[in-house]
Protein backbone atom coordinates (compact mmCIF):
# COMPACT_ATOMS: atom_id res chain seq x y z
CA UNK A 1 0.00 0.00 0.00
CA UNK A 2 1.25 3.90 -0.76
CA UNK A 3 2.85 5.23 1.89
CA UNK A 4 0.06 7.97 2.38
CA UNK A 5 -2.51 5.12 2.87
CA UNK A 6 -4.33 5.69 5.95
CA UNK A 7 -4.66 2.02 8.25
CA UNK A 8 -7.83 0.22 7.57
CA UNK A 9 -8.55 0.43 11.66
CA UNK A 10 -8.19 4.04 11.89
CA UNK A 11 -10.63 4.49 8.82
CA UNK A 12 -12.89 1.97 10.28
CA UNK A 13 -12.65 4.02 13.92
CA UNK A 14 -13.85 7.07 11.85
CA UNK A 15 -16.25 6.04 10.03
CA UNK A 16 -17.98 4.24 13.29
CA UNK A 17 -17.05 7.23 15.48
CA UNK A 18 -19.35 9.29 12.14
CA UNK A 19 -22.07 7.09 12.25
CA UNK A 20 -22.10 6.71 16.51
CA UNK A 21 -21.57 10.57 17.22
CA UNK A 22 -21.49 12.40 13.94
CA UNK A 23 -24.56 11.56 11.55
CA UNK A 24 -25.51 15.06 11.60
CA UNK A 25 -21.94 16.61 10.47
CA UNK A 26 -21.18 17.73 7.19
CA UNK A 27 -18.53 16.28 5.60
CA UNK A 28 -15.85 18.79 5.38
CA UNK A 29 -16.75 20.13 9.18
CA UNK A 30 -16.31 16.15 10.13
CA UNK A 31 -12.85 16.42 8.71
CA UNK A 32 -12.20 19.29 10.67
CA UNK A 33 -13.15 17.53 13.63
CA UNK A 34 -10.87 14.92 13.02
CA UNK A 35 -8.10 16.65 12.43
CA UNK A 36 -8.61 18.78 15.89
CA UNK A 37 -9.17 15.87 17.99
CA UNK A 38 -7.11 12.98 16.28
CA UNK A 39 -4.52 14.80 14.44
CA UNK A 40 -5.29 12.82 11.29
CA UNK A 41 -6.04 14.74 8.37
CA UNK A 42 -8.19 13.26 5.52
CA UNK A 43 -9.77 14.98 2.60
CA UNK A 44 -13.81 15.14 2.35
CA UNK A 45 -13.27 13.53 -1.09
CA UNK A 46 -12.15 10.22 0.94
CA UNK A 47 -14.72 10.53 3.37
CA UNK A 48 -17.16 10.84 1.16
CA UNK A 49 -15.93 7.84 -0.19
CA UNK A 50 -15.90 6.10 2.21
CA UNK A 51 -19.11 6.75 3.54
CA UNK A 52 -20.52 6.42 0.04
CA UNK A 53 -19.89 2.67 0.81
CA UNK A 54 -21.90 2.40 3.64
CA UNK A 55 -24.57 3.78 1.87
CA UNK A 56 -24.08 7.16 3.82
CA UNK A 57 -24.08 11.08 1.95
CA UNK A 58 -23.72 14.20 3.53
CA UNK A 59 -26.96 15.65 5.41
CA UNK A 60 -25.96 19.02 2.74
CA UNK A 61 -25.95 16.42 -0.24
CA UNK A 62 -27.92 18.55 -3.30
CA UNK A 63 -31.15 16.65 -4.56
CA UNK A 64 -29.18 15.07 -7.61
CA UNK A 65 -26.56 13.14 -5.40
CA UNK A 66 -29.38 12.00 -3.15
CA UNK A 67 -31.15 10.49 -6.67
CA UNK A 68 -28.00 8.67 -7.41
CA UNK A 69 -27.83 6.95 -4.12
CA UNK A 70 -31.24 6.30 -3.97
CA UNK A 71 -31.37 5.04 -7.45
CA UNK A 72 -28.49 2.82 -6.72
CA UNK A 73 -29.88 1.20 -3.27
CA UNK A 74 -33.34 0.49 -5.54
CA UNK A 75 -31.26 -1.39 -7.67
CA UNK A 76 -29.48 -3.89 -4.78
CA UNK A 77 -32.95 -4.13 -3.13
CA UNK A 78 -33.98 -5.98 -6.48
CA UNK A 79 -31.52 -8.28 -6.52
CA UNK A 80 -31.01 -8.71 -2.53
CA UNK A 81 -32.82 -12.03 -1.41
CA UNK A 82 -31.98 -11.48 2.11
CA UNK A 83 -34.24 -10.08 4.56
CA UNK A 84 -31.76 -8.45 6.86
CA UNK A 85 -30.10 -7.05 4.28
CA UNK A 86 -33.27 -5.56 2.12
CA UNK A 87 -34.33 -4.40 5.90
CA UNK A 88 -31.17 -2.68 5.99
CA UNK A 89 -31.28 -0.79 1.68
CA UNK A 90 -34.72 0.11 2.89
CA UNK A 91 -33.85 2.09 6.12
CA UNK A 92 -30.72 3.73 3.74
CA UNK A 93 -33.49 4.69 1.31
CA UNK A 94 -35.89 5.81 4.37
CA UNK A 95 -33.38 8.63 5.22
CA UNK A 96 -32.56 9.94 1.61
CA UNK A 97 -34.57 13.00 1.40
CA UNK A 98 -34.34 15.90 -0.78
CA UNK A 99 -34.11 19.71 0.24
CA UNK A 100 -34.64 22.45 -1.84
CA UNK A 101 -31.89 25.23 -1.69
CA UNK A 102 -32.60 28.91 -1.37
CA UNK A 103 -32.05 31.25 -4.43
CA UNK A 104 -28.92 33.79 -4.39
CA UNK A 105 -29.10 37.43 -4.31
CA UNK A 106 -26.53 39.68 -4.87
CA UNK A 107 -24.32 41.17 -1.97
CA UNK A 108 -24.38 44.96 -1.17
CA UNK A 109 -21.43 46.63 -1.70
CA UNK A 110 -20.50 47.80 1.52
CA UNK A 111 -20.27 46.52 5.27
CA UNK A 112 -22.58 48.03 7.42
CA UNK A 113 -25.22 48.46 4.38
CA UNK A 114 -27.50 45.88 5.21
CA UNK A 115 -28.04 43.37 8.44
CA UNK A 116 -30.30 40.58 7.83
CA UNK A 117 -31.91 39.14 10.93
CA UNK A 118 -33.70 36.44 12.00
CA UNK A 119 -34.34 34.22 14.89
CA UNK A 120 -33.94 30.19 14.31
CA UNK A 121 -35.83 27.46 16.61
CA UNK A 122 -33.89 24.25 17.03
CA UNK A 123 -32.92 21.81 19.05
CA UNK A 124 -29.57 22.73 19.66
CA UNK A 125 -28.86 20.87 22.42
CA UNK A 126 -30.57 17.20 23.16
CA UNK A 127 -34.22 17.67 24.79
CA UNK A 128 -34.10 21.64 24.48
CA UNK A 129 -35.35 23.28 22.10
CA UNK A 130 -33.92 27.47 21.78
CA UNK A 131 -34.74 30.53 19.65
CA UNK A 132 -30.83 31.59 18.34
CA UNK A 133 -31.16 35.16 17.43
CA UNK A 134 -29.02 36.08 14.10
CA UNK A 135 -27.34 38.77 12.25
CA UNK A 136 -24.93 38.42 9.44
CA UNK A 137 -23.65 41.17 7.35
CA UNK A 138 -25.18 41.41 3.63
CA UNK A 139 -21.36 42.26 1.97
CA UNK A 140 -19.58 39.85 3.60
CA UNK A 141 -21.14 37.56 5.44
CA UNK A 142 -19.82 37.74 8.30
CA UNK A 143 -22.14 36.96 11.36
CA UNK A 144 -22.23 40.08 13.22
CA UNK A 145 -24.21 39.28 16.36
CA UNK A 146 -26.10 36.09 18.21
CA UNK A 147 -27.93 35.14 21.34
CA UNK A 148 -29.56 32.08 22.19
CA UNK A 149 -33.17 32.71 24.33
CA UNK A 150 -36.03 30.52 25.02
CA UNK A 151 -38.40 31.91 22.58
CA UNK A 152 -38.18 34.75 19.83
CA UNK A 153 -37.89 38.01 22.01
CA UNK A 154 -36.96 41.22 21.75
CA UNK A 155 -34.74 40.59 24.46
CA UNK A 156 -32.88 38.27 22.04
CA UNK A 157 -32.75 41.00 19.07
CA UNK A 158 -31.55 43.77 21.83
CA UNK A 159 -29.14 41.23 22.97
CA UNK A 160 -27.91 40.68 19.02
CA UNK A 161 -28.13 44.47 18.66
CA UNK A 162 -25.50 45.15 21.69
CA UNK A 163 -23.26 43.01 20.16
CA UNK A 164 -23.41 44.96 16.90
CA UNK A 165 -22.69 48.40 18.34
CA UNK A 166 -20.32 47.52 20.66
CA UNK A 167 -18.36 45.62 18.28
CA UNK A 168 -18.77 47.33 15.01
CA UNK A 169 -21.22 50.37 15.22
CA UNK A 170 -24.61 51.62 13.84
CA UNK A 171 -25.50 50.20 10.73
CA UNK A 172 -27.24 51.45 7.96
CA UNK A 173 -30.24 49.23 7.74
CA UNK A 174 -32.31 46.08 9.28
CA UNK A 175 -34.04 43.59 6.44
CA UNK A 176 -35.84 41.15 9.02
CA UNK A 177 -38.92 39.06 8.62
CA UNK A 178 -42.59 40.84 9.46
CA UNK A 179 -42.89 40.41 13.08
CA UNK A 180 -44.48 42.75 15.62
CA UNK A 181 -41.23 42.89 17.54
CA UNK A 182 -40.12 45.04 14.38
CA UNK A 183 -43.77 46.68 13.27
CA UNK A 184 -47.17 46.57 14.02
CA UNK A 185 -50.11 47.96 12.14
CA UNK A 186 -53.33 48.45 14.48
CA UNK A 187 -56.79 47.65 13.54
CA UNK A 188 -59.10 49.77 11.25
CA UNK A 189 -56.21 52.63 11.24
CA UNK A 190 -57.49 55.47 9.68
CA UNK A 191 -54.03 57.43 9.45
CA UNK A 192 -50.92 55.07 7.33
CA UNK A 193 -48.37 57.85 9.32
CA UNK A 194 -49.73 57.15 12.83
CA UNK A 195 -46.69 56.08 15.19
CA UNK A 196 -46.78 52.17 14.96
CA UNK A 197 -43.32 52.30 16.96
CA UNK A 198 -42.53 49.10 18.60
CA UNK A 199 -39.88 49.26 21.19
CA UNK A 200 -37.10 47.61 18.66
CA UNK A 201 -37.90 49.74 16.14
CA UNK A 202 -38.16 53.07 18.19
CA UNK A 203 -34.62 52.57 18.91
CA UNK A 204 -33.90 52.30 15.44
CA UNK A 205 -35.17 54.88 14.82
CA UNK A 206 -33.25 57.10 17.51
CA UNK A 207 -30.31 55.70 16.53
CA UNK A 208 -30.88 56.81 12.37
CA UNK A 209 -30.71 53.09 11.07
CA UNK A 210 -33.90 51.89 8.62
CA UNK A 211 -35.96 48.88 9.23
CA UNK A 212 -37.16 46.90 6.42
CA UNK A 213 -39.45 43.89 6.17
CA UNK A 214 -40.53 40.72 4.78
CA UNK A 215 -43.36 38.17 4.66
CA UNK A 216 -40.67 36.14 2.15
CA UNK A 217 -37.94 33.90 3.15
CA UNK A 218 -36.24 33.95 -0.19
CA UNK A 219 -36.20 37.51 -0.06
CA UNK A 220 -33.41 37.59 2.75
CA UNK A 221 -32.02 34.33 1.50
CA UNK A 222 -28.39 35.11 3.55
CA UNK A 223 -29.39 35.12 6.66
CA UNK A 224 -31.97 31.77 6.10
CA UNK A 225 -28.69 29.81 5.02
CA UNK A 226 -26.69 30.85 7.67
CA UNK A 227 -29.24 29.73 9.85
CA UNK A 228 -29.05 26.16 7.90
CA UNK A 229 -25.40 26.33 8.32
CA UNK A 230 -25.39 26.79 11.94
CA UNK A 231 -28.31 24.45 12.21
CA UNK A 232 -25.70 21.62 10.85
CA UNK A 233 -22.48 22.96 12.64
CA UNK A 234 -23.23 24.29 16.02
CA UNK A 235 -25.24 21.77 17.72
CA UNK A 236 -22.22 19.72 16.96
CA UNK A 237 -19.54 22.19 18.89
CA UNK A 238 -21.86 22.51 21.90
CA UNK A 239 -22.05 18.84 22.08
CA UNK A 240 -18.16 18.90 21.97
CA UNK A 241 -17.98 20.91 23.99
CA UNK A 242 -20.10 19.90 26.41
CA UNK A 243 -22.63 22.53 27.22
CA UNK A 244 -25.96 21.79 29.06
CA UNK A 245 -27.63 25.48 29.80
CA UNK A 246 -28.67 28.28 27.57
CA UNK A 247 -26.05 30.84 29.57
CA UNK A 248 -23.47 28.56 28.72
CA UNK A 249 -24.09 28.52 25.54
CA UNK A 250 -24.71 32.01 24.75
CA UNK A 251 -20.99 32.70 26.24
CA UNK A 252 -19.55 29.95 24.30
CA UNK A 253 -21.08 32.06 21.53
CA UNK A 254 -18.73 34.66 21.89
CA UNK A 255 -15.42 32.58 21.06
CA UNK A 256 -17.66 30.31 18.48
CA UNK A 257 -18.55 33.17 16.01
CA UNK A 258 -14.95 34.58 15.76
CA UNK A 259 -13.93 31.22 14.84
CA UNK A 260 -16.63 30.90 12.28
CA UNK A 261 -16.27 34.13 10.70
CA UNK A 262 -12.67 34.00 10.18
CA UNK A 263 -13.32 30.44 8.26
CA UNK A 264 -16.19 31.36 5.92
CA UNK A 265 -16.79 35.70 6.51
CA UNK A 266 -15.35 37.32 2.88
CA UNK A 267 -12.81 39.47 4.20
CA UNK A 268 -12.02 41.83 1.18
CA UNK A 269 -9.87 44.77 1.21
CA UNK A 270 -11.99 46.46 -1.52
CA UNK A 271 -14.63 46.00 0.75
CA UNK A 272 -15.75 49.39 2.93
CA UNK A 273 -17.92 49.67 6.21
CA UNK A 274 -20.46 52.20 6.22
CA UNK A 275 -20.70 51.37 9.89
CA UNK A 276 -21.28 54.87 12.26
CA UNK A 277 -19.57 55.40 14.64
CA UNK A 278 -20.70 53.45 17.73
CA UNK A 279 -22.31 55.81 20.87
CA UNK A 280 -21.14 55.89 24.31
CA UNK A 281 -22.00 52.45 26.55
CA UNK A 282 -24.43 55.12 27.98
CA UNK A 283 -26.31 56.05 25.12
CA UNK A 284 -26.42 52.55 23.87
CA UNK A 285 -28.24 51.34 27.47
CA UNK A 286 -30.73 54.11 27.80
CA UNK A 287 -31.52 53.32 23.50
CA UNK A 288 -32.09 49.42 24.35
CA UNK A 289 -34.42 50.13 26.88
CA UNK A 290 -37.99 48.82 27.21
CA UNK A 291 -40.00 51.37 27.90
CA UNK A 292 -43.36 50.71 30.67
CA UNK A 293 -45.81 53.45 30.97
CA UNK A 294 -47.01 53.56 34.60
CA UNK A 295 -49.14 56.02 36.15
CA UNK A 296 -48.78 57.00 40.01
CA UNK A 297 -51.48 55.70 42.19
CA UNK A 298 -53.06 57.06 44.92
CA UNK A 299 -49.89 56.36 47.31
CA UNK A 300 -47.70 58.02 45.44
CA UNK A 301 -46.18 55.51 43.82
CA UNK A 302 -46.07 52.80 40.80
CA UNK A 303 -46.75 49.56 40.45
CA UNK A 304 -43.88 47.20 37.94
CA UNK A 305 -43.77 43.56 37.95
CA UNK A 306 -45.95 43.12 40.69
CA UNK A 307 -43.00 45.61 42.89
CA UNK A 308 -44.18 49.09 44.03
CA UNK A 309 -41.22 51.70 43.45
CA UNK A 310 -41.74 55.51 45.13
CA UNK A 311 -40.38 58.48 43.59
CA UNK A 312 -37.36 60.31 45.37
CA UNK A 313 -34.93 62.94 44.60
CA UNK A 314 -31.37 62.56 44.11
CA UNK A 315 -30.92 62.79 47.65
CA UNK A 316 -33.07 60.17 49.01
CA UNK A 317 -36.07 62.46 49.64
CA UNK A 318 -39.71 61.17 49.29
CA UNK A 319 -41.70 62.72 46.46
CA UNK A 320 -45.57 63.46 46.79
CA UNK A 321 -47.58 64.47 43.67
Amino acid sequence: APATTIPLDIKNRIIKLYIDHYCDTNFTHFCEIIYDDFNVKISDTTLNKWLRDENIISPKARKKTRKILKDSLKAQLKMTRSKKSQNDIKEAISIIDSKNAHPRRPRCKYMGEMIQMDASSFEWIDGHIWHLHLAVDDATGEVVGAYFDTQETLNGYYNVFYQILTNYGIPAMFYTDRRTVFEYKKKNNAFDDDDTFTQFSYACHNLGVDIRTTSIAQAKGRIERMNQTFQSRLPVELRRAHITDIESANKFLKSYLKKFNDMFALHLNTTKSVFETQPSIEKINRTLAVLSPRKIDSGHSIRFQNRLYLPVTENGTSVYL
